[in-house]
Order: structure tokens, then C-alpha cells, then sequence
């Protein structure tokens, strides 16, 4: 039985500044065609930081840590959902310690802490959707099979579906949430591939869709009744108008900057882990 949809409000996030390590982690890993300029990733930062605390988040901000290039991408050391937190394990054996730091945030801040037992298994969070209704699990170059069963177990409630990414991105790279069962989905054949496995697999069908051109404006932040979206620039301003005009007037939205993340193929959602402190907590236990 489907669950009645999570309405995609939040009372906290965490999230990392960027360390100059980053450049170069960058450089060594990653296939990119421009150098990423530090001190602007760390402006745009600071400027998403502020609008995720405008929104009313409790944001905890650690500090860069340079032997942690990629520590920044929080979003993917956990999935978190209905006070769970499933701790990943990245694909990049170099992560592991964010891993460790984020659980024992998380922990602290009183959610449920699950690990995975399966040695062999591999899961980025930016390969996870959560739609309010079900998982979709992105098999990717980071994440595996017995990764995405680690989300299934740790969430028996919801339905998990499987989708082949056939790019080295994640699945988070083409598709998002941005309203009660409304995905943004870009208009790459990797998206079209992806948004074909959803419709014939989901147990749901009853979602909307918004194909924009660009698979990088796909991946918005829907936040407490806000969207959070790339610019309307000269590169975007075709997806971007498509966007807001289906999401119509009443929803609130915000512009967030991610040029210099974008050279490293990094999206808006990998710079914070979103979650609910349960209701219990106390706040004198921080």
C-alpha cells in the first residue's frame, strides 16, 4: 500500500563549507574543462547557506576540512526520511570519513542512525529520490545493487524502485521533486531513458512531469512551499521560464547560483542534507 505523500517540509539541513582541496580533488577525479575558482564556489555558498536559514532551517555548518575535498556534497552521506537515517557509503573509498562525521551529527540530533552491513554494497545519496510516495534508486557508477537494497530494508514502508543511470552522474542530475507528485525532469536521452523506467516501473502513476531542456535545471530544491532553482540566465532562461510558468504564481521561488559547482558536475541538492528533528528532541542536548 503507497503511503500518503511526506509534504516536503523541513526543520533542518547540514551542510559544509568548501575547501580549497576541492580544486584539486576536482582536477584528479573528475573529466572537466574549467578550473573551479574557490573563492567564488565559497560566495555562491554562503549565499545558498542564507537562503536555506531565510527558509527557517536550523542550519549546522561544519567547517571545510581540507582533507575532505568533496565535503561539501553532503547530500551524499545519508538518506533521511521519517526520522531514519540511512548512512551511505560513497562510492569513493576517500569519503568514508564524511560518512562518520555526518552519523555522528545525525545522531546527535536524534535520529535513528541505520548502517549498512553489506561490505560489498555502494550508495551515493544523490543517486536517492524520495517522492513522498516511494524511492527511486539510481544503479550508477557510485551506487550498486546491494546498495539500493539497503534502502528498501531501511525503509520497508515505501516501495523502492530500481532505474539504470547510463552516465556516470547521478540520478538526482535529471529529475527532482518540485511539488506534491510533480517531477522536473531535463530533456537529455539520459533523462528520457530515466523518466521511460519511472513510468513503467513505479507503483504510482499518477505523477506530473515538467521536461525542461537542460538537465541541470532539473535539479531544483522544493523546500518548505519554496522552489529552489538555478538562475534564469542566458543558459537556463528557456527551462527555467517553463519551470515557473507550469509551477504557476502562487509557489514561492528562489534563484540559487551553482556555476563553479556545475564544472565539476555537481548540482544544487548535493550541498545539504535535508531532514526533520524529531519531536522530542531538546535542543539543550546540542
Amino acid at each position: 500500500m503507497l503511503t500518503y505523500p511526506f509534504d516536503f517540509h523541513f526543520t533542518s539541513a547540514i551542510v559544509n563549507r568548501v575547501p580549497a582541496s576541492l580544486k584539486d580533488a576536482a582536477i584528479c577525479q573528475r573529466e572537466i574543462r574549467e578550473v573551479i575558482n574557490i573563492e567564488k564556489a565559497r560566495r555562491q555558498h554562503q549565499d545558498y547557506i542564507a537562503v536555506l536559514r531565510k527558509l527557517g532551517l536550523d542550519v549546522i555548518e561544519l567547517p571545510a576540512d581540507e582533507t575532505l575535498p568533496e565535503g561539501v556534497f553532503v547530500e551524499d552521506t545519508a538518506v533521511v526520511c521519517d526520522g531514519i537515517a540511512l548512512i551511505c557509503r560513497p562510492g569513493l573509498p576517500g569519503r568514508l570519513k564524511e560518512v562518520d562525521i555526518i552519523r555522528t551529527i545525525l545522531r546527535r540530533e536524534g535520529l535513528c542512525i541505520v548502517d549498512i552491513k553489506d561490505p560489498l554494497a555502494t550508495i551515493d545519496g544523490g543517486d536517492v529520490l524520495f517522492t513522498g510516495r516511494e524511492f527511486f534508486v539510481g544503479l550508477s557508477k557510485t551506487t550498486n545493487l546491494a546498495g539500493a537494497k539497503a534502502v528498501a530494508s531501511a525503509f520497508p514502508e515505501y516501495p523502492v524502485t530500481l532505474l539504470r543511470v547510463k552516465k556516470g552522474a547521478h540520478l538526482k542530475n535529471f529529475v527532482s521533486m518540485v511539488g506534491m507528485d510533480t517531477m522536473a525532469i531535463g530533456g537529455s536521452d539520459i533523462a528520457k531513458d530515466l523518466l521511460r523506467q519511472m513510468e513503467e516501473m513505479s507503483e504510482y502513476k499518477s505523477y506530473k512531469t515538467i521536461t525542461l531542456r537542460d538537465d541541470a535545471a532539473a535539479n531544483c530544491l522544493w523546500i518548505n512551499e519554496t522552489i529552489l532553482h538555478l538562475p534564469a540566465d542566458h543558459r537556463y532562461e528557456e527551462s527555467i521560464r517553463i519551470l515557473t510558468n507550469r509551477l504557476g504564481s502562487t509557489v514561492s521561488h528562489s534563484e540559487l547560483l551553482n556555476s563553479e559547482f556545475a564544472k565539476i558536475d555537481c548540482v544544487l541538492s548535493n550541498r545539504c542534507l535535508l531532514f526533520n528533528r524529531p519531536k522530542e528532541y531538546n535542543n539543550n542536548d546540542r
